[in-house]
């Protein structure tokens, strides 16, 4: 399995949902190094196995879907965790406008509370084990990740998601603030074929917040696939 973390994430975003799934060796995406979706998707293939199942969550759900892209008869399936498939809105533009405008060796202090607390389910709140683990994801990746991550465009795919042939999962946390239920249902209506699950008690951080269900939803799926296979 091939994992694809989101927004200033890195593998550790996965830490306790790998071993619940038992499924075999896990590859990692690094999206540190890289400005465009499709740079981070052609990196990622060069360490990729030769066929695997894909795996992406949020940022890393574009990634992963430009990899199928990239490379169609590699990927056996297709995973999308708290993703979109919506371009840039107003909002994310004039974000990326402030960022593109401060100079670029301003010092990085890393995410603060405030948008990490926005990630989380309310009842999550004094979860301080993630958003530790969170901020120290952050500051692994660094300032100049940061900016390259911040600037990145995404572009809308709506229209496009039905080229997408393999069997492919679609999951949602219940009260994510960051993706709405109507994103995370457009996936699910324009992948053909397409499964849809939504994780109770989750924010948007489903990976961090419910590791060991996330983990069975995927696993009772896959086993699906190939019973049906």
């Amino acid at each position: 399995m091939l994992f694809v973390p989101g927004f200033m994430l890195d593998a550790d975003l996965w830490r306790d949902v790998v071993p619940a799934l038992g499924d075999g060796p896990a590859t990692y995406a690094d999206l540190s190094q890289d400005g465009s979706i499709e740079a981070m998707a052609r990196r990622t293939l060069m360490d990729a196995p030769d066929r695997f199942i894909l795996t992406g969550f949020s940022m890393g759900g574009y990634v992963a879907r430009e990899i199928v892209r990239q490379a169609p008869d590699r990927v056996t399936a297709l995973i999308l965790i708290a993703t979109s498939a919506r371009g840039d809105s107003d909002v994310e533009r004039q974000r990326k406008a402030v960022v593109a405008g401060q100079a670029a060796g301003t010092a990085f202090k890393g995410l603060s509370r405030s948008a990490i607390l926005s990630s989380l389910h309310p009842d999550n709140a004094g979860r301080t084990d993630i958003l530790d683990r969170i901020q120290a994801a952050g500051h692994r990746m660094g300032g100049d990740a940061f900016r390259r991550q911040s600037l990145i465009e995404r572009r809308d795919e709506r229209d496009a998601l039905a080229s997408i042939r393999c069997p492919s999962l679609v999951i949602a946390g219940e009260e994510d603030r960051l993706r709405s239920r109507a994103e995370t249902l457009e996936l699910h209506n324009g992948l053909v074929g397409s499964s849809f699950e939504v994780v109770a008690d989750t924010g948007h951080m489903v990976p961090m917040e419910a590791p060991q269900r996330l983990a069975t939803i995927i696993r009772e799926w896959l086993a699906q696939q190939k019973a049906e296979a």
